[in-house]
């Protein structure tokens, strides 16, 4: 197939006649003389600039790969000198192993001893050294990891030089600032003082409902350090879900502050801490009046920049995190001293985190990417680049550009935000040496759009959940990277692919070959037996939830949850959390909530179908205006309803349960009709 361009079609995505004319013989030269990967890789390098019109760079890559056969075709592909400068390659050479496959294969094959030279690659510092990398005599599903090791996995954040920078962040409006190794230890110690003075002892639960911010980093290691258990709340919840979280975990104490920033606007969030009857509150900033018994962070941060770790066993629990299921009530899922190992290492290979590296994230304490966050970089002796604002806007980027990050990463939505408002148009990425994208289902339109940014730079896709401590499948900066697919299983584990029949098989419900390090043992508030490995294919098999496809060329695609649970904005959510608030709505006789997935890929969306009460007349824009109130001020107001479908009655089994399977299939449907006739 002969591939070429004509000026007309250069011109009308917006290049000049003249810059047109000047490029299209080049262009036209390398379409008709190179294979596609070689031809790209000109274009990219050559051609392509990040101010360019997007509508150029989609040409292009279609046109380049327009006979392509296997999967989405990649969009960067690494050199041989980037390869020798990663982590990987470096792993690769310690174990004398000649490519990636192997690589992995070795790492399934060896996963004790994968793991422990993982350990010691790190530095990870132990007060008494394990005497055996795993044991397994209670089974693969109860693994005893790092047995008769002590230690306190907050002492691993701290082992870059004390002069290099642990942070680089941005408040609302203001410049750039940096925190040392030095400084973050110092006002971690601190906190750690603070809780000590304060009366809490080894093992108290205590919560954060904070933006992420210098302070709320070092609130996190210093109640680590001090022996105590994060509980992780993301400040965007409703009080009734802050409660519910505190009430699970048993919290002794939360750290909030009076407000938060978004969009320029002032939020209220201590008030949303009192109205959830939380235990006394230690508050950062001053325009509030506090309750009897809450202290000011002032109050609270003790002058004591010494403190001693508190040092336990590597099963202990470290943070309480909250993940949903089929029910209304979410998941409490601890995470013990070793699943920071699995963050740690998933950003040294993976997202090839180096020493000295930018690593910006945006996210919150309240998700599992905050704690990564702090983990991936701080143990690989990396900065943190935390921006006060949203990520939204051109600021965000203009941030990027300065700090200057070298990883970044992102939930999809928030690329398809950017790509619509054209918010980052004229910055330079071009320290980018990498992306992340997790948290939802991307699609590729998108994700070559982020690519462009930087002037193509690989997309480390990365999909896991908080009970994994980081990624099960993921991708690698060693192999090509091809617009919203995965390469591979994470090293130190092995997936297996299940149809609805219980075969083997290239498309259907994911399941996760156990053990490994980071994987969750043991669940505060269900039988983690019952939602992991109860009615699998195999006692091995750990039941994830996700459905996921083996491409012909063996990379992977994500699609959605096989459960109720829905993803939406990168926070998973069961339905049934959606419905208990929807059902309270005036009018309602039954609401049903389910996730509908594009099928151009990208985010999943918000749809309900309603049943109204009898006397109730239709108003589909009423409708949907009362339901968004209801989620906005009584679950998280991040949640946003994309469609409502008013039904008259629901499909059911008979046993009277809800088909939300049947529902998904009936809007698909009907979207596809939609878009047929249009």
């Amino acid at each position: 197939m002969t591939k070429q361009l004509s000026l007309e079609q250069i011109t009308a995505c917006g290049i000049s006649q003249e810059t047109a004319a000047i490029m299209l013989p080049q262009i036209n030269q390398w379409l008709s003389s190179l294979p596609a990967a070689k031809c790209w890789q000109h274009l990219t390098q050559n051609i392509l600039k990040p101010d360019q019109p997007f509508h150029f760079h989609e040409l292009l890559y279609q046109t380049t790969f327009a006979d392509w056969q296997t999967g989405q075709p990649p969009a960067w592909f690494p050199s041989d000198e980037q390869i020798q400068s990663t982590n990987i390659a470096a792993l690769m050479k310690q174990l004398n192993v000649n490519s990636y496959p192997e690589l992995h294969a070795w790492s399934t094959q060896h996963r004790g001893e994968f793991w422990e030279i993982m350990i010691q690659r790190l530095g990870i510092r132990f007060q008494k050294p394990y005497s055996k990398i795993v044991d397994l005599s209670q089974g693969v599903e109860s693994p005893q990891w790092l047995v008769d090791g002590r230690l306190n996995i907050a002492e691993s954040c701290f082992l870059a030089d004390e002069n290099a920078t642990a942070i680089i962040f941005q408040q609302e409006g203001g410049s750039l600032s940096t925190l040392t190794y030095s400084e973050l230890h110092s006002l971690t110690n601190r906190v750690a003082n603070g809780l000590v003075q304060a009366g809490f002892v080894t093992g108290d639960a205590i919560a954060i409902a904070l933006p992420m911010t210098v302070e709320s980093v070092a609130i996190y290691l210093g109640i680590v350090k001090a022996g105590c258990v994060v509980v992780s709340i993301a400040d965007s919840f409703a009080p009734a879900e802050i409660a519910m979280r505190l009430h699970l975990a048993q919290a002794k104490a939360i750290f909030t502050q009076d407000y938060v920033w978004r969009c320029g606007k002032q939020l209220p969030l201590y008030s949303k801490v009192v109205d959830a009857n939380a235990p006394r509150a230690i508050v950062l900033g001053s325009s509030v009046e506090l309750r009897v018994g809450d202290v000011t962070w002032q109050e609270f941060l003790s002058q004591n920049e010494q403190f001693d770790a508190v040092i336990s066993h590597p099963a202990a629990h470290i943070n309480i995190l909250f993940s949903s299921g089929t029910t209304g009530v979410p998941k409490a899922i601890p995470w013990t001293q070793t699943t920071p190992i699995k963050c740690a290492v998933d950003g040294h290979l993976h997202q090839d985190i180096h020493p000295g590296d930018v690593v910006a994230w945006p996210t919150n304490l309240g998700w599992m990417m905050g704690p990564w966050l702090i983990y991936a970089s701080l143990i690989n002796k990396a900065t943190i680049a935390l921006y006060y604002d949203t990520p939204t806007e051109r600021g965000f980027g203009e941030f990027i550009q300065n700090a200057p990050v070298n990883m970044l990463g992102v939930v999809p939505s928030l690329v398809s935000t950017w790509k619509t408002t054209a918010c980052m148009q004229g910055l330079d990425w071009s320290s980018i040496k990498a992306y992340s994208s997790t948290g939802e289902c991307s699609n590729p339109q998108d994700m070559l759009f982020l690519m462009s940014q930087a002037g193509y730079k690989p997309i480390i896709e990365y999909c896991g959940g908080t009970e994994v401590g980081g990624a099960y499948l993921t991708s690698t900066v060693v192999q090509p990277s091809a617009p919203s697919t995965f390469t591979t299983p994470a090293l130190g584990l092995d997936l297996a692919i299940f149809d609805e029949a219980g075969h083997p098989s290239d498309k259907g419900e994911v399941f996760i070959i156990a053990p490994a390090i980071g994987l969750s043992t043991e669940l505060i508030n269900k039988d983690h037996h019952q939602v992991y490995f109860a009615h699998t294919p195999c006692s091995s098999l750990r039941r994830h939830g996700d459905q996921i496809e083996r491409l012909s060329n063996g990379y992977y695609r994500t699609h959605g949850r096989v459960d109720d649970t829905m993803n939406l904005g990168g926070i998973k959510v069961s339905s049934m959390e959606i419905e208990q608030i929807l059902n309270t709505v005036e009018g309602i006789c039954e609401a049903i909530a389910i996730a509908y997935s594009p099928p151009e890929g990208g985010p999943s969306q918000l749809i309900v179908y309603a049943v109204l009460e009898s006397h109730i007349q239709p108003n589909k824009e009423l409708l949907q205006n009362s339901l968004q109130t209801a989620i906005r001020k009584q679950l998280n107001p991040l949640f946003k309803i994309q469609d409502i479908v008013i039904i008259d009655t629901l499909p059911r089994t008979s046993s009277n349960k809800v088909m939300r399977r049947v529902l998904r299939e009936d809007y698909q449907e009907a979207k596809h009709y939609d878009c047929q006739k249009s």
